[in-house]
């Protein structure tokens, strides 16, 4: 009777892969066996933590993902390590709307996201002051890119959501209502955000005004 030692995977009950342990196998035979038997584990052991990565990233990772439709979503600041699964997902471009100086900021994010064959676009956005301008540029990309799938995002999906609100009531004829209840999922607009949602609406000859909708001016005043 001989011992092998052999590499054994641990896991979570989520799935995760968590650590390495050996375990020790008794086998009765030449040199080939345990050498097959190697081989074997150590492939299995490969593909099973390739498996487990997958589980490891999901869209339920990146803060406040929202999916609007097969062609938008958006959301907060993507990791390094979801690029691979938004290529994965379908997305053809995704379009950061925040500052790259800011704290959270994906270093080199439009290198990670070209290295997954996506396009990146930068609209630079202050949160402080955004601006009608910033709006058209955004809904310009997305009416010439109709046919591809795409991703807005900033640092929690404040500027994104919002954005994303403006650009499916305007050019989609979303219901305010039903583009609201999206939004409400991400945030309640600020007094600055709220004012910039009023006035971008109302240079395209639209309200914010529905039967449904609470914005909460008082907060406001």
């Amino acid at each position: 009777m001989n011992k092998l030692q052999l590499p054994e995977q641990q896991f979570l009950p989520s799935g995760g892969l968590t650590k390495t342990r050996i375990k020790t196998v008794n086998y009765i035979g030449t040199g080939f066996v345990p050498v097959f038997m190697l081989v074997f584990f150590s492939m299995f052991a490969t593909s099973v933590m390739a498996e487990s990565e997958k589980v490891l990233f999901s869209t339920d990772d990146i803060p406040n993902f929202v999916e609007y439709s097969e062609s938008l979503s958006s959301s907060g600041q993507p990791l390094k390590e979801h690029m691979p699964l938004l290529a994965e997902m379908g997305f053809d471009q995704i379009i950061y709307l925040a500052l790259t100086t800011n704290r959270t900021a994906l270093d080199k994010e439009d290198e990670l996201v070209l290295k997954n064959d996506m396009n990146y676009l930068h609209v630079a956005v202050d949160f402080s002051k955004p601006s009608l301008k910033n709006f058209e540029t955004v809904a310009l990309i997305l009416q010439n890119s109709k046919d591809q799938k795409s991703l807005l995002h900033c640092q929690v999906n404040y500027r994104a959501s919002t954005f994303s609100f403006l650009y499916r009531v305007i050019y989609l004829g979303v219901p305010i209502g039903a583009a609201k209840e999206d939004l409400d999922k991400v945030w309640t607009p600020d007094s600055v955000w709220y004012q910039f949602l009023v006035n971008t609406l109302a240079a395209h000859g639209m309200t914010h005004e529905c039967d449904s909708c609470d914005w909460q001016e008082r907060d406001f005043d």
